[in-house]
């Protein structure tokens, strides 16, 4: 077996349940990864342990469980994580969704905003020090190309306070994706940890059936790009990238704008600060 990073490291994937973050999820334990497996129905958790025991992997799989739309399920889940493991060397931050019509939260977040970028951002920050602590370690988000429909953010309007579109809705949760890799990239200099987001590309997932109802690539073909991220040796010292195709791209330019960086980070911690003390 070719030597990679993931090989004997302990790696959460979010949203490993099914689609793409299965997929990622049952390739790193075939090679020798301990891969702590989120998600939100008990059933479907069972379920795809069981597949990956069955496939005979290299490595182990255990279950953790969480509503992401719920905060205080991201923190108990984070709290379980860090009793029961001493090291995370790798994080994919891949669950998501996509809502026609705008809910709210039991904490009064709208529902693509929480889900999407919210509690991805909470899990990553109450995980961070035990991430450090076991570097050399990379966080990979996924975030998607509809990232780039949002030409402008409007703060008065970040959950449809105003007006709401589903699709602009996820887009700039995807937006938020990318705006919270490259701000986080930046504070994690020097910390031996890597941040990257990428565009899976649009693949056949329910996601996919539930937005567009379109057909896409497979799962598979959809993970290939958060594998390689996660896997290749040449991604040690890659931070604050944006992928699609495995190839390193250009995200739209006020992903790349610092100033919005912080002031999503800032406004992001504000929606989530009780439940980071």
């Amino acid at each position: 077996m070719e030597k990679n990073f993931a090989e004997g490291k302990t790696i959460l994937v979010t949203g490993a349940t099914d689609g793409i973050g299965f997929a990622t999820a049952k390739h790193l334990t075939g090679v020798g990864a301990h891969v702590l497996v989120h998600g939100r129905s008990k059933q479907k958790g069972i379920n795809a342990l069981t597949q990956i025991s069955r496939a005979g992997c290299a490595g182990s799989a255990d279950l953790y469980l969480a509503d992401f739309s719920s905060f205080s399920d991201v923190q108990r889940m984070a709290e379980e994580i860090k009793r029961e493991n001493n090291e995370l060397h790798l994080l994919i931050n891949n669950a998501g969704n996509f809502y026609k019509d705008r809910t709210l939260t039991d904490d009064g977040i709208e529902m693509s905003f929480a889900v999407n970028h919210l509690a991805p951002f909470l899990l990553t920050l109450l995980l961070l020090d035990l991430i450090k602590a076991s570097a050399p370690a990379r966080i990979i988000n996924v975030s998607s190309s509809a990232h780039k429909m949002i030409k402008q953010v409007d703060f008065d309007n970040l959950q449809g306070e105003k007006h709401y579109d589903p699709f602009e809705a996820y887009a700039l949760s995807k937006l938020g994706n990318v705006l919270f890799s490259q701000s986080l990239s930046r504070r994690l200099t020097g910390s031996g940890v890597t941040v990257n987001s990428l565009h899976p590309g649009v693949v056949n997932t329910k996601l996919l059936k539930k937005s567009y109802d379109l057909d896409g690539i497979s799962a598979e073909e959809g993970a290939q790009t958060q594998l390689m991220l996660a896997t290749a040796t040449e991604m040690d010292a890659v931070s604050g990238g944006y992928f699609q195709n495995s190839q390193e791209k250009r995200p739209s330019d006020i992903a790349l704008d610092e100033g919005l960086q912080d002031r999503f980070w800032q406004v992001s911690e504000e929606l989530v600060s009780s439940y980071l003390k």
